[in-house]
């Protein structure tokens, strides 16, 4: 026997160690393709229905936001209508507040003038109007 027969026996020995190996590595690394493969078939679909709930979620929003815009345009006259009505209040109390004042001042008048008038009225009654000198 001489050397290549033998290298030739070592290589096919060494062929069969590999091949013993590398079968059950192989078997394993087919199932796990075959796994993969099956997990990203339903990633895959759970994606595309998660996308469709967004699109409709998104159409969804999109009706709201049109139905709310629609109804911000029908309570603008209404907030106008309530702020010029706060306007008018404030006008009111303005005018009160005024006119109150010069009620007070005026009542104040009239009570000067009234209590005025009865010190004359009495002064000139109980004494004639002359003033009793002492």
């Amino acid at each position: 026997m001489g050397i290549i027969e033998m290298a030739a026996i070592v290589a096919a020995i060494a062929l069969v160690a590999v091949t013993g190996y590398a079968i059950p590595v192989l078997v394993e690394l087919k199932r796990t393709m075959s796994e993969l493969r099956q997990a990203s078939t339903r990633t895959e679909a759970e994606i595309k229905k998660a996308v469709q709930d967004l699109l409709d979620t998104f159409a969804e929003l999109k009706t709201f936001t049109i139905e709310a815009t629609e109804r911000l345009e029908e309570v603008k006259p209404f907030t106008q209508a309530v702020s010029e009505t706060g306007r008018h209040v404030r006008s009111i109390n303005s005018v009160l507040g005024t006119v109150t004042s010069v009620v007070a001042g005026s009542s104040m008048w009239m009570t000067g003038a009234k209590v005025a008038g009865r010190f004359i009225f009495d002064r000139f009654s109980k004494k004639g109007g002359k003033k009793n000198v002492s």
